[in-house]
């Protein structure tokens, strides 16, 4: 990830109320998770580019209660090592430090469902601090399918 991309997700991040979800950590993860999960159901990722935009005045259940959720709209697409469009897209309630997401999301690739998932990625895992794309041994590119992040931020600022 460059400096120019980290330094925007930190100035979104500035901007989001604290008690809301994160449109732009929402979509990195979403990206980084759900490249791993087509992944491993078998899909050549060549590149996922993910948007995110959390919607404050829609809550995610059958009826209000006090366990109400912000929903952020997830909307992925990408293509395979052969070409084909791939879509990943759905709604998220929650985001655990860059580990995993949660919400109700659908993976499509080559005209068929790949996955739908309540959960992607590692809730349970230890926050991590390693780099994104360590160079291998004895130097050189690492290799990996791209993460594009594109955030959409609606609303206003708290205090306005």
């Amino acid at each position: 990830m460059s400096a120019l991309v980290v330094a925007a997700v930190a100035g979104i991040t500035a901007c989001e109320p604290a008690n809301g979800l994160n449109s732009a950590s929402i979509a990195v993860t979403t990206g980084r998770v759900g490249t791993g999960a087509l992944e491993r159901n078998g899909v050549d990722v060549q590149w996922l580019s993910c948007t995110a935009g959390a919607d404050g005045d829609r809550a995610w259940g059958a009826s209000p209660a006090a366990t109400v959720r912000r929903v952020a709209n997830v909307d992925c697409n990408g293509r395979t090592g052969k070409g084909e469009a791939i879509t990943l897209t759905g709604k998220v309630t929650q985001e655990l430090g860059g580990r995993c997401v949660r919400g109700d999301l659908t993976a499509r690739t080559g005209g068929r469902d790949v996955f739908r998932a309540d959960v992607l990625g590692n809730c349970d895992a230890a926050p991590s601090t390693a780099v994104l794309n360590p160079l291998p041994a004895g130097g050189g590119a690492a290799v990996r399918p791209a993460v594009t992040v594109t955030v959409t931020v609606t609303g206003t600022p708290p205090g306005k």
